[in-house]
């Protein structure tokens, strides 16, 4: 029950950070600025949230393939690190 508590915790983090990147991204006029915007928006907020290491978050801000006036913002956690892998038996 803890380990899953856990896990939901940091998939709930990395989504909040993946809305909250986006929202920050909207105020880019092209890709490499979005792009910009939302490295600075994770170096200086990732760390704040729970469960999570910046340093183990990747992400990727890019223009949709499928719409040229929007954009997809990706972020990816490396969970191996997460205190729940040991509390599963065997």
């Amino acid at each position: 029950m803890v380990a899953y508590g856990i896990y939901f915790g940091a998939a709930n983090s990395i989504q909040q950070i993946a809305a909250d990147a986006a929202r920050t991204a909207i105020a880019g006029v092209n890709q490499t600025e979005r792009q910009t915007l939302v490295a600075s928006y994770l170096a200086n907020n990732a760390g704040g949230y729970p469960f999570v290491d910046a340093s183990k978050l990747t992400y990727q801000a890019n223009d949709s393939v499928a719409d040229g006036s929007q954009f997809v913002v990706s972020i990816s956690y490396d969970a191996h690190n997460l205190p729940i892998w040991n509390l599963f038996p065997g």
